[in-house]
């Protein structure tokens, strides 16, 4: 049996959004069991009109419902709440007092708060200058920014009017955000003058020539001063309107009619990573984004009116969105920028602490950092409004769980989640009914039905295989960006099983209900043909407090594929013989003989993505010699010299 770590009270269950959804349920459908999560998530399954419909009446949804599914064999083609409409916006606009709505924190510690009030009516200005240049339904605009509050106003700006919103964070090269806006041929782009992190001083200012250069449908730019600081002069370019955010006319209308959008209106285009070939541009819908945030965030994570929330993360990334739709729950959300660990390893926490956050986002590699740094948070900070703790971005180890209830709070609820760009959102995640077990996320999302199947597509339980998904989803991508016949779209997540919702995701589902997710598929490791997962080694070396990080990947040999153990040392170029034995023994003991690499490697660097993920894949293709794709898609793509050539790798 997995060992429990957490269980909420019956008090907080009957106090609980999900408690008061399902007596919401008992009054629409005669729904007649309470606090059993597994009960509720088949009546969703069974119920998939009926459960989607509810969750837009129990949110209330502003806007005009209609009743109306469209559900063929086949799953892309599936349409939910068919006709109804709503704006994205309004619904996000969600109060309108003095109370506090968004706030920004620096890693320098420069603050600043927007009330309620202050948001509606910047966003007001923002519709107003949008209009003045004559951006129209469909438009599509740009994002090169930091996360700050003015980005939260543009976003909400972009989607009243019905444009489309597209948001790269300024940790990616000029190339990077070539690749990515150039597709989509946008008319605006906002573009903040530079950033911080770890206390040096980034002038992204200067790259914006070569990006008008190479994308000209840009025809305005918009300017925004980094919080706290003045605007940075450039370089103005010929036949490109440039204006400053500072200098934005107030509003003349002191109340703007939201036009009320399709359900299927698109909202914005997110980009994949890019490791294997050019991004790819997925393209979400406003009314299936905003029903499955407002079910993830009310009933999975239990926010209620007047929380603050916070998630670790850039404009870059999907949690952004995740977190702006926060605002339609009536919750605070705060932005931070720059290194979680400037001048201080406990600097998230603190602003947890001073913020009153109750739901406080981070990945699993922040608390893997936490955790080697052995810091003890529970004796500096007492959390008190503190509820939740999710963490995404990559698995969770084990001992990642024990940490966080032994160091940072033992009462509150660990909900590791795991989704992705292509859904904006989650396949399995927590809930308040469940348990909370050891290395586990404890359940499929309600209306998500999730499963997990073998090569062959049977259904596994307590055996690894891929992630997948049986039926369609609200918040499924409408289409990739110029992508004919959706071939593209097909060949990403419906080109292994037929009809079914292929991942990428190598997990297995436990007897229990809850998962535990290995990696990636393409990076799972195959010795002798048996299938392993990358994370169930990650685990084991993590554990060791002279490695400060590893990438593990399979290398091409003899016919077969042996492992191969890169690590980074926290005193480099102390790699020897007795360390390399002491690994493999632990590997061998905790996992198995087959995990045992063949060979371990001291680096210098970890190649990873803009939202810090490693990448096993461009290591992989670079010691074979083949051509990594799309190398921008790498926050630091010249460490992948490092791993060409290596003497050892040519040896038995």
């Amino acid at each position: 049996m997995p060992q429990k770590l957490w269980e909420a009270d019956s008090k907080t269950k009957t106090k609980s959004n999900l408690f008061e959804f399902e007596k919401f349920l008992a009054t629409k459908f005669n729904y007649k069991s309470y606090k059993n999560y597994k009960k509720l998530f088949n009546w969703t399954i069974k119920n998939p009109k009926l459960f989607w419909s509810s969750i837009w009446e129990y949110t209330n949804i502003k806007g005009i419902k209609n009743d109306k599914f469209y559900f063929p064999k086949e799953i892309i083609k599936s349409k939910f709440l068919v006709k109804s409409k709503l704006n994205y916006a309004e619904n996000l606009l969600s109060k309108n007092d003095d109370s506090k709505a968004v706030t920004f924190i620096s890693e320098n510690g420069y603050r600043e708060e927007k009330s309620w009030k202050e948001l509606n009516n910047n966003t007001l200005k923002f519709i107003n200058f949008l209009k003045e240049n004559k951006i129209k339904e469909k438009d599509r605009i740009a994002a090169y920014t930091v996360n700050q509050i003015e980005i939260v106003e543009g976003f909400l700006a972009t989607s009243a009017i019905g444009a489309i919103w597209s948001s790269c964070s300024p940790d990616f090269g000029t190339q990077g955000v070539i690749e990515r806006f150039s597709q989509i041929k946008p008319k605006l782009l906002i573009i903040t003058d530079r950033y911080y992190y770890n206390g040096k001083e980034i002038n992204i200012i200067d790259r914006l020539p070569a990006i008008l250069k190479k994308i000209k449908s840009i025809k305005s730019v918009l300017i925004i001063n980094y919080p706290g600081k003045k605007n940075l002069k450039q370089k103005k370019v010929k036949g490109v309107n440039f204006f400053y955010y500072n200098k934005l006319k107030d509003s003349k209308e002191k109340k703007f009619q939201f036009k009320k959008f399709d359900f299927d209106k698109e909202l914005a285009i997110l980009y994949s990573s890019g490791t294997t070939g050019k991004p790819k541009c997925i393209c979400h819908r406003a009314g299936g984004v905003l029903l499955q945030h407002l079910k993830e965030h009310k009933l999975h994570c239990n926010v209620k009116p007047g929380d603050n929330v916070f998630y670790f993360t850039t404009c870059g990334w999907m949690m952004w969105n995740w977190l702006m739709t926060f605002l339609a729950s009536k919750a605070s959300i705060v932005l931070f920028d720059g290194f979680p660990m400037y001048k201080r390893s406990d600097l998230l926490l603190k602003i947890a602490e001073k913020e009153k956050i109750s739901l406080f986002g981070i990945s699993a590699k922040y608390i893997d950092q936490l955790k080697k740094l052995n810091l003890n948070i529970k004796t500096k900070y007492k959390l008190k409004y503190l509820k939740t703790i999710c963490s995404t971005g990559s698995p969770l180890s084990s001992d990642g769980f024990d940490y966080v209830y032994k160091n940072i709070k033992k009462n509150v609820h660990l909900a590791s989640i795991a989704g992705g760009t292509d859904l904006v959102s989650c396949f399995v995640l927590g809930n308040i009914y469940s348990p909370v077990f050891r290395g586990q996320i404890q359940n499929n999302g309600l209306g998500m039905n999730t499963d997990v199947f073998s090569e062959k597509g049977k259904s596994l339980v307590n055996k690894k295989g891929e992630l997948v998904c049986k039926s369609p989803f609200p918040s499924m991508p409408i289409y990739f960006w110029n992508d004919k016949n959706n071939k593209k779209y097909k060949s990403a997540y419906f080109e292994k099983y037929k009809n079914v919702w292929h991942h990428g995701d190598y997990a297995e589902r436990k007897t229990n209900g809850g998962y535990v997710i290995y990696g990636r598929s393409d990076a799972t490791l195959n010795p002798g043909g048996a299938r392993l997962g990358t994370a169930e080694i990650y685990s084991i070396v993590d554990k060791f407090k002279e490695v400060k990080e590893s990438i593990v990947i399979g290398q091409s040999w003899d016919n077969d594929v042996r492992i191969i153990l890169f690590i980074v040392l926290k005193k480099p170029k102390t790699l020897n013989e007795i360390l390399s034995l002491k690994l493999k023994k632990a590997i061998r003991q905790n996992a198995s003989p087959r995990h045992v690499p063949k060979k371990i490697i001291e680096v210098s660097d970890i190649p990873r993505t803009k939202n810090g993920k490693i990448v096993e894949l461009a290591v992989k293709n670079i010691i074979e010699g083949n051509k990594i794709k799309n190398i921008q898609a790498l926050i630091n793509p010249s460490v992948l010299s490092e791993y060409k050539n290596i003497e050892e790798l040519k040896k038995p």
